[in-house]
């Protein structure tokens, strides 16, 4: 994930000159974990089989394969309007934050193929990227 502030709109131009698909995952006006998980499929376009937990989340996150990617490229995640979800349910921004991380170390480690990036930012498409707020150490597994 970046947490360098940065421009959106040239993060988003620049990662599709690079061959990758992008989504915006926006989290305006989200304020609890169902909502979250509604607009985590709308902009992923996850399949009907995805539950709407967070071990589904996870899972999906390590296939994409309903996603394009042209050859060589992968998927960068903007993840925008972020800070009033985290702030009226914190335990729950922590969960997607670490999903989000499993993700993009998934991809990474596997090498030579398709990466995920996952950016969070702040306000519209030419606001700057912001950083997740801090975080403490959690167990590995997740509930419903």
């Amino acid at each position: 994930m970046s947490l360098d502030p940065q421009p959106l709109a040239p993060a988003l131009e620049a990662a599709e000159a690079a061959g990758r698909t992008t989504v915006r995952l926006d989290l305006d006006g989200v304020r609890g974990k169902a909502e979250l998980m509604r607009r985590c499929g709308d902009a992923l376009r996850l399949p009907e089989w995805v539950g709407g937990n967070w071990d589904a989340l996870a899972d999906a996150l390590r296939d994409l394969s309903w996603l394009p990617v042209p050859p060589g490229g992968g998927w960068l995640v903007a993840v925008t309007s972020w800070r009033g979800y985290a702030d009226a349910r914190p335990g729950e921004w922590e969960t997607l934050v670490e999903v989000l991380e499993e993700a993009v170390a998934f991809w990474r480690e596997r090498g030579g193929g398709p990466e995920l990036v996952v950016l969070l930012a702040e306000g519209g498409p030419s606001g700057p990227v912001a950083g997740a707020p801090p975080r403490t150490p959690r167990l590995k597994r997740r509930r419903g």
